[in-house]
């Protein structure tokens, strides 16, 4: 874990919009953005290049905000679905209302929701029109046979001419959507097709913060994100378009690669002639450019990888992934060159629990200090080692008893007669809402509940996997958690 620095991120919000601007004159009238990843919340990039704010990307978009519109895309398959995006536990049509109220909230230009895949399913019948009575303009797009192979007839008007002309208004025109497989990129060639019958000089881009095309292929930043991706069969390779356009080497990723081919007839056939040579050349990333400390960021994001090691270690013992991925993250660990052991919190939660002869979770601190806790008779591990921190971060002596027993017994008591629960210790969450209580009129409880913002960014391990109920309030802190498997 790494307090230091390694990212310009005001360089980067003044560099990226810059050079999406620049690329909107590139083609005249208007720039179709793709836009992948996280908007609000980029936590990953974020803790592999530390300096590099969540909403990064959104800043960004409010140096351009006079000059954009939002098209969001959401698949009809994925409606029918109730696919959920996991780390808001919403269903990718409730995430999409989220995102327009979000975008909203910030004076963004909410154009549209496009629905993709749509074949007249009655769940996006529905959605369509919760969407029109909240007064939002819905567009339908259709599945296009033989799509993305048979270019012939998908530039064709019994293709991309069958779906509805999104009507935008502004120079760029941002299309995302609650997760990926939602057709962005399909939307924006479709609009590509429909602007240029209409004699609109229009121009499509993307962008994706990761892999950072101008790093080395197996720099630990991109490394970081094939473990990020582990389980979606994304593998970073060397672009061979760019090699041999302009002999230079850049990173992308297997699936733009693939595709590139089929990209570039359908530009040739709807604009005459393709504006790209590669599909680095498509992409508007500038982070690469703001890395100001190539040793943090390698530190940051071997990090990242050993706790995605530990979440994918968590989803095959809940089945959630396979055998395959679970090798594939062995070899990413092996080509960053990083183990467990270099994760401190680890050893320090395991030695605890030996010593203890019981569950235990370790914390470590921003400055580097690791505090611990065990399970008692009032708490879990977790609640144990999340007031020896608020203790360390905001000077209070360790054998000072935060919370009152008076507090903590109706509490205990509440779970077992009335809540139906057979464990009496309490959760991080009834943990706070006790130390909560008791900051009302205790001083040195306050000073303790105060320094949970100071908790935000640190590492924490657990000897036993936790309830999700531990799991979330860790998550909500923005404590980095990882667990043993057993």
């Amino acid at each position: 874990m790494s307090a230091k620095i390694g990212f310009d991120n005001e360089k980067y919000i003044e560099m990226q919009s810059k050079f999406i601007g620049e690329r909107v004159l590139k083609f005249g009238d208007k720039l179709y953005l793709e836009l992948g990843g996280k908007l609000f919340d980029d936590y990953h990039a974020a803790r592999v290049l530390p300096g590099f704010l969540p909403d990064s990307k959104m800043k960004m978009l409010m140096h351009l905000a006079d000059k954009l519109e939002i098209v969001i895309a959401i698949s009809a398959i994925d409606i029918v679905k109730n696919k959920i995006r996991s780390d808001y536990n919403l269903t990718y049509d409730l995430d999409t209302i989220r995102l327009i109220d979000a975008f909203k909230s910030l004076g963004l230009l909410v154009g549209s929701v496009v629905i993709t895949q749509y074949s007249g399913q009655s769940a996006a019948d529905v959605f369509k029109k919760r969407l029109e009575n909240m007064g939002i303009r819905v567009f339908l797009h259709y599945p296009i046979p033989g799509y993305p192979s048979n270019v012939e007839y998908i530039v064709s008007d019994e293709g991309f001419g069958k779906n509805d002309y999104i009507e935008t208004s502004r120079q760029i025109v941002v299309v995302t959507a609650p997760g990926p497989g939602s057709g962005k990129m399909a939307t924006c060639l479709s609009q590509l097709y429909h602007e240029n019958k209409r004699g609109i000089k229009a121009g499509y881009a993307k962008f994706e913060t990761f892999p950072v095309w101008n790093l080395p292929l197996k720099h630990h930043v991109n490394l970081a994100y094939e473990a990020a991706t582990v389980d979606l069969n994304d593998v970073n390779m060397i672009d061979p378009f760019h090699l041999e356009a302009y002999g230079e080497t850049t990173v992308n990723y297997n699936r733009d690669i693939e595709v590139f081919p089929v990209l570039n007839a359908m530009f040739e056939k709807i604009l005459g002639e393709s504006p790209y040579k590669s599909p680095t050349d498509m992409g508007v990333n500038m982070a690469g450019n703001c890395i100001t400390d190539d040793e943090v960021v390698r530190r940051a994001s071997k990090d990242e990888i050993i706790r995605r090691y530990y979440q994918v270690l968590k989803d095959k013992t809940n089945g959630k992934c396979s055998d395959e991925t679970l090798l594939k993250m062995e070899l990413i660990m092996k080509q960053a060159e990083v183990t467990i052991d270099e994760r401190a919190v680890v050893g320090a939660a395991l030695k605890r629990a030996e010593e203890a002869q019981d569950d235990a979770c370790a914390i470590q601190l921003s400055d580097g200090q690791i505090v611990t806790g065990r399970t008692t008779d009032l708490m879990g591990s977790s609640s144990a080692a999340l007031l020896n921190a608020l203790k360390a971060v905001s000077g209070i002596a360790d054998e000072v008893h935060l919370m009152s027993p008076d507090v903590i017994e109706p509490l205990q008591k509440l779970k077992i007669n009335h809540f139906g629960s057979k464990n009496p210790r309490l959760h991080m969450d009834e943990t706070l809402v006790a130390l909560s209580i008791c900051a009302a009129n205790d001083p040195v409880a306050k000073k303790a509940l105060d320094g949970l913002s100071k908790l935000r960014g640190t590492e924490a391990h657990s000897s036993v996997l936790l309830s999700p109920v531990d799991e979330n309030v860790f998550k909500k802190l923005g404590i980095n958690l990882t667990c043993e498997i057993r």
